[in-house]
């Protein structure tokens, strides 16, 4: 298990650093990674082109991981996350990674899940729902 989180923590860290190096021995070649708003990348290369674009046009502040969660062959990380592109704007959120790992302890598919932080409560003045005028995050 400890295998498993060290490599959650590196792929973590890959990102704050900005850095794609020993991205192939976390990834298996033919991995899978989806983002919790809806993008999908297959395979090794397609990942490695996705971290590269990115990073070309933002900066991660901060994804701390709060815990882990291991059965069979996933890891489920707790996760916060902050980020900043580089045309101002920044989001700040909560969420999950679901991992499931190759015979060989790399990642085979890898799976986001968010949650907003602004949280509310739409009943806190009544029964019918008041839900607030603004726009929906993306995940």
């Amino acid at each position: 298990m400890e295998d498993r989180e060290q490599k959650i923590r590196r792929w973590f860290e890959m990102w704050l650093q900005q850095s794609e190096a020993g991205m192939e021995d976390i990834f298996d070649r033919d991995a899978v990674y989806i983002e919790s708003w809806g993008p999908e990348y297959h395979g090794l290369e397609k990942i490695r082109h996705w971290f590269r674009e990115w990073n070309s046009r933002g900066t991660v502040m901060r994804w701390d991981i709060r815990q882990f969660f291991h059965r069979g062959d996933q890891t489920v990380a707790e996760w916060a996350f902050e980020d900043r592109m580089d045309d101002g704007t920044s989001q700040a959120f909560e969420g999950m990674t679901l991992v499931r790992w190759t015979a060989e302890g790399k990642i085979s598919s890898l799976q986001e899940v968010g949650c907003n932080q602004d949280r509310y409560d739409p009943y806190e003045k009544g029964p019918e729902p008041r839900f607030r005028d603004e726009q929906i995050l993306w995940f």
